[in-house]
């Protein structure tokens, strides 16, 4: 979703301690974003934006010469500066369909070791009580589902406890990440694969459980090296049940 518009001739804050340049970048890119300056248009003269925010030339310039250097701007000699097309989104996502093969799943998890075990060991240090029972309530979802003898539904579960994990972590690129996946991550070994395990397999389910057990009482115990070592363990079970004949 676009940033609201700025009013015109709304003076600058001062007192953010960010700068004044910072500050009128984030004005004009907020423009530039809501298509209020659209590509191929120019930007206002420097004369206009001094008059608008009441800052000096110098400022003027140097936030324009940011917005340049990001991408969303060019300036021509003695014509001024015009905004350019915003570049096309380079999010990162992965598509059930690109996961083809059994090494590609093993290569998922590998890739969710890395990530999920750091994001782990920060939810540890940083998690709030409401973060807690977040996590807490997923994992007594994940175990619901096996005692009304549908564990087939936890996935959902299984892929909730994982993103209120890194949701408690404070970092949003953890969460961003996770939640672009989506359950795919915890349904790909499932679905994907033949005869290698399924989570109809109670015994399985159990220990699945239990090692969710332990990543949520090293959380809650803030034993960040411990949330990292559950985690970790956790995953590379994954791992290995998918390699056992």
């Amino acid at each position: 979703m676009p940033p609201d518009p700025v009013p015109p001739n709304r003076k600058l804050d001062r007192d953010t301690g960010r700068g004044l340049a910072y500050e009128l970048v984030e004005r004009l890119k907020a423009r530039i974003l809501a298509g209020e300056i659209a590509p191929g248009q120019r930007l206002p003269t420097e004369s206009s934006l001094i008059q608008e925010f009441g800052v000096s030339r110098t400022v003027v310039r140097e936030a324009v010469s940011r917005l340049q250097a990001a991408g969303l701007v060019e300036t021509f000699q003695g014509r001024g500066s015009f905004v350019l097309a915003l570049p096309p989104s380079t999010a990162f996502s992965v598509e059930a369909a690109q996961v083809r093969t059994h090494r590609d799943v093993l290569d998922m998890i590998d890739f969710r070791i890395g990530v999920e075990s750091e994001a782990a060991g920060l939810a540890a240090e940083r998690r709030t009580e409401p973060q807690l029972k977040a996590v807490e309530r997923a994992l007594v979802d994940l175990g619901g589902t096996g005692v009304r003898g549908l564990p087939a539904n936890a996935v959902e579960a299984d892929f909730e406890f994982h993103l209120k994990v890194a949701l408690a972590s404070g970092n949003r690129f953890y969460s961003d990440l996770l939640a672009s996946l989506g359950p795919m991550m915890i349904m790909l070994p499932r679905t994907r694969l033949e005869h290698v395990y399924t989570v109809t397999d109670a015994s399985h389910f159990t220990r699945v459980t239990l090692e969710h057990e332990n990543i949520y009482r090293a959380i809650a115990d803030q034993d960040a090296a411990a949330a990292r070592a559950a985690m970790r363990l956790h995953l590379s079970n994954s791992r290995a049940r998918l390699q056992a004949p």
